[in-house]
């Protein structure tokens, strides 16, 4: 096989015998000791016009491909998030396509769909708070309509006019209310989105969590599940500890899933990750040892992915996406290492590189000498070779 090419930020460059694929098996029946959901992102066409403020021209055969793989792993797709570059490059026209196409899909093979409802199509920056769940409620309509389900987001809208934690729980009030199938909510840290600091009123997690289960146990059941990305796992067992039975917790924290998914004898959390977009095959590996009661299998498959995960999210954490896509380009799922946006230069070439050796490390790249041949190509594209 030929050897990865490594670029450090010192411009050393060495390289690295390309790994072998791990192997591992699509599911034979449905995974059943966790619950888990990748946050898939979109796939523009190459030669669109990329770059920053255009509207995403989205190459669909690619997109829905890419989530159809997901499906054959066993695992549930959450689509319209911030994954797909909410608020980053996707723009309200293609969100609502995109939600209507991937719905059509998942029930096309019986696959399992959440997507992201949030106010993020009105344009207008300031809103009052009546403006903001009538916002939500748009799109909850158009989700339900569809036949997805219902992962609602925070809103920057909200963040914005919000002066108490009663304003949260009178918007949240209002919206659940008006949903007719159960709701996922979503708590997304300032990493994430700088503009939602101090969400559901506080910037103390545990004040804001105390809103949190206040607008769950208000909700006469509607809320389901909680999805908690605040890259913080204390604060998340602690919620976690917190919620109704009928209440399940998805991780969303992409520096600590694997300990917070095996979980402790007072409960685990399932899964909601960007992070298992880029190493589906693996999170399905994973939980399939689970399934069959090998949690040593489960840690030594899943374990390592943890430090691949660190690097594609690390700060500024919300150009994760970049290295979403980059290792959807290496693994074969799309013809162009592209985003909407212009995004894919978000990310500096040693920081790819080092996700290169990760994923090499870690057993994340399905086709590794194609990935070796296109990362090496991508180098010498920019004048380094070994």
């Amino acid at each position: 096989m030929t050897d990865f090419t490594l670029l450090d930020r010192s411009s050393a460059v060495s390289t690295t015998a390309v790994n072998a694929a791990p192997g591992y098996r699509t599911p034979t029946k449905p995974l059943a000791s966790r619950t888990a959901y990748a946050a898939s992102h979109v796939i523009p066409h190459a030669w669109a016009d990329n770059t920053p403020g255009q509207p995403a021209e989205i190459d669909w055969d690619a997109t829905l491909a890419f989530r159809h793989h997901v499906w054959s792993w066993g695992l549930g797709v959450a689509d319209a998030m911030d994954t797909a570059q909410r608020n980053m490059g996707l723009d309200a026209a293609a969100t609502r396509e995109l939600i209507t196409r991937s719905a059509a899909e998942a029930a096309s093979v019986g696959g399992a769909l959440v997507v992201g409802v949030n106010t993020d199509h009105v344009d207008e920056q300031t809103l009052t708070l009546d403006q903001v769940a009538d916002a939500y409620i748009e799109q909850l309509h158009h989700t339900e309509d569809a036949g997805a389900g219902v992962v609602l987001m925070c809103s920057r809208h909200l963040a914005r006019v919000a002066t108490s934690a009663a304003d949260y729980e009178r918007v949240y009030s209002r919206v659940l209310a008006a949903a007719t199938t159960p709701v996922v909510l979503h708590w997304l840290g300032e990493a994430f989105d700088p503009e939602l600091r101090g969400y559901f009123g506080s910037t103390d997690w545990r004040e804001a969590s105390d809103v949190l289960i206040r607008i769950i146990e208000a909700s006469d059941g509607k809320v389901t599940g909680v999805k908690m990305s605040l890259l913080d796992a204390e604060s998340e067992i602690s919620v976690r500890r917190r919620l109704p039975e009928t209440t399940t917790m998805f991780t969303g924290d992409d520096f600590n899933y694997v300990s917070l998914i095996e979980g402790d004898d007072q409960g685990h959390s399932d899964a909601l990750l960007g992070a298992f977009a880029a190493v589906a095959p693996s999170a399905s590996a994973a939980i399939q040892a689970l399934d069959a009661g090998d949690v040593d299998e489960y840690r030594r498959i899943l374990g390592p992915t943890e430090a691949l995960a660190r690097q594609i999210f690390a700060a500024p954490t919300f150009y994760y996406k970049t290295g979403v896509a980059f290792l959807s380009w290496l693994n074969g799922h799309q013809s162009a290492f592209s985003m909407v946006g212009g995004l894919h230069s978000a990310r500096s070439l040693p920081h790819l590189s080092e996700i290169v050796r990760l994923a090499n490390e870690s057993g994340a790249l399905e086709r590794p000498e194609l990935a070796a041949a296109r990362w090496n190509g991508l180098l010498a594209l920019n004048g380094v070779t070994a």
